[in-house]
């Protein structure tokens, strides 16, 4: 949690002091700097409360609770998206503030959450979160943290910093490539959700078991996740392809922007297959076993020796269509998918990070 609170800060300051220097890195229109600064203001306060809030759902997860847990981010999310409705467009009497409205809205269920996550821990019997402890340093557990978990913060850094520079690359590339994008990626992440839900939960049964010194189980159970993830990625993509007419339909797109959106949206469909397979293994089974670091290595040589340089050089030196651009960095989940089975069949996550307590 305290080192959660510092990053979180880090980035709600950057979004409320500098939200216009941000947009700049994104993209060149004038509209959607302005509108996208105007939204980071606004919306900064989320990035810290989002913090608190995941650490305390990530301990109701990792402590049998799992359904409390799913309960409050489904109702927060459930409010987030009725209180965008009414403060976006102004209904029930509620002004129309349009994307201030929409920033507003995060806040509001940031802020619930986190008083929800707070009453959750507070019960009796519940892992509790005590400023004392929170201050204090244990020396073998922070030893132990930051082993096991630099890779994986390493990973997320590159792969997000990666991630954004696919927006980046997008966002150069006219504005109705930018407005495809963004609704190519909201269908993809919504419908991915199934796949990251199978990693998260995947990695806290294996987690248990490992650390309980079922290593055998744990490994019959990581062979089983993924199968299950395989299936799980071909349902995935099938259903947004089925969905892909109603979203055509409904985003009020320019013939541009649509025609775009429409390709985007294949290219999403194939992608959830490696997504849901990588996410299962590299972010959930291997990480339950301390097999952190091949994930950092993975991402790293990837996409910044494969798909962002050659996303750039498609948009900026070829100067590729916007579909074009749009298949090559879409290309890393499935780069990945070769080097990831090999490593899994290795099978050095299958081990049992915990400390055991002399009889």
């Amino acid at each position: 949690m305290k080192i959660t609170v510092i990053i979180s800060f880090l980035f709600a300051a950057a979004a409320f002091f500098c939200p216009k220097i941000l947009m700049s890195m994104l993209t060149n229109e004038p509209l959607l700097i302005e509108g996208g600064a105007e939204y980071l203001r606004v919306v900064a306060p989320s990035y810290l409360l989002t913090g608190i809030s995941q650490i305390c759902l990530c301990i109701l997860k990792n402590s049998s609770r799992a359904t409390n847990a799913g309960l409050i981010s489904s109702v927060c999310m459930a409010g987030n998206i009725l209180m965008n409705l009414i403060l976006i467009l102004g209904l029930f009497g509620f002004p129309r503030l349009e994307i201030t409205g929409a920033a507003i809205s995060t806040d509001l269920a940031r802020a619930a959450e986190v008083l929800w996550c707070a009453a959750a821990l507070s019960k009796k019997g519940s892992v509790r979160l005590r400023i004392k402890n929170i201050l204090h340093t244990d020396k073998m557990l922070s030893r132990d943290f930051w082993k096991y978990t630099t890779p994986v913060l390493g990973n997320e850094i590159v792969w997000g910093v990666g991630f954004t520079m696919y927006s980046v690359i997008m966002g150069h590339l006219g504005s109705d490539a930018v407005a495809a994008n963004s609704i190519a990626n909201i269908v993809k992440n919504l419908v991915c959700c199934l796949c990251l839900g199978i990693g998260s939960g995947g990695g806290i049964l294996i987690g248990n078991e490992l650390g309980a010194g079922n290593l055998q189980r744990g490994k019959e159970y990581g062979d089983w996740l993924c199968i299950i993830s395989v299936l799980a990625g071909i349902l995935s993509g099938a259903v947004l392809l089925a969905f892909s007419p109603l979203v055509l339909s409904v985003t009020g797109l320019s013939d541009t922007a649509t025609g775009y959106l429409k390709w985007m949206l294949v290219i999403c469909s194939y992608y959830m297959i490696g997504k849901s397979v990588n996410s299962t293994t590299v972010a959930g089974i291997f990480c339950a076993g301390g097999d952190s670091r091949f994930g950092f290595l993975c991402d790293t040589i990837v996409m910044w020796c494969v798909t962002v340089p050659l996303g750039l050089i498609a948009a900026f030196a070829f100067k590729l269509p916007v579909i074009a651009v749009y298949f090559i960095v879409s290309l890393d989940e499935f780069c990945k998918l070769p080097a990831v089975f090999i490593h899994y069949r290795k099978y050095k996550w299958v081990k049992d990070l915990t400390y055991k307590e002399n009889p």
